[in-house]
């Protein structure tokens, strides 16, 4: 891994073998938001076919885009269920409900990014531990606000996640 300091003079490039590898997440870190200025926040996540993310939540401060890179992967937004397939870019601009998921026949390869950036090394680090047994999963709430990490009940995830995905735009 490496952590590079911000510099606004210069262009950050990581490589991605050289990026921080999160095993029980799928995540590389490759940029967080003391290494841009606040500027973005990067990572690419890999999850297996039939994988949830997390589940609905908000940001108040960013908007988070998604591009995928292979795969498929289902997102909420707001009230939308998207199916995002490779080459497929989304936005969900700051205070809109999003979660995602691969569906159980595909895996998901997806670049992320927030901009501003937000802190997000930490929480995947934090997340990473709670999914090992070697955290409290009330670490994840206790952050919230934090690392700009707002949980809600989404009814409409709910029913469309339980179903089996078909169709959706």
């Amino acid at each position: 891994m490496t952590t590079t300091p911000f510099n606004p003079g210069r262009a950050l490039f990581i490589r991605h073998d050289e990026a921080e590898y999160l095993p029980g997440l799928g995540v590389h870190l490759y940029a967080d938001h003391d290494t841009t200025g606040g500027v973005l926040s990067a990572n690419r996540t890999e999850l297996p076919a039939g994988t949830d993310g997390p589940p609905p939540h908000f940001h108040t401060g960013s908007a988070e885009l998604f591009y995928l890179l292979d795969g498929t992967l289902r997102v909420l937004a707001g009230e939308e269920i998207h199916t995002l397939r490779a080459g497929d870019f989304l936005l969900i601009p700051p205070t809109v409900v999003h979660a995602w998921a691969s569906p159980p026949d595909a895996a998901a390869d997806v670049l992320i990014i927030f901009t501003p950036g937000l802190e997000r090394f930490e929480y995947f680090r934090m997340a990473e531990r709670i999914r090992r047994g070697a955290g409290d999963p009330l670490e994840i709430l206790n952050t919230q606000n934090r690392f700009d990490n707002h949980f809600v009940d989404s009814p409409h995830w709910r029913a469309s996640h339980a179903a089996a995905p078909t169709g959706e735009s």
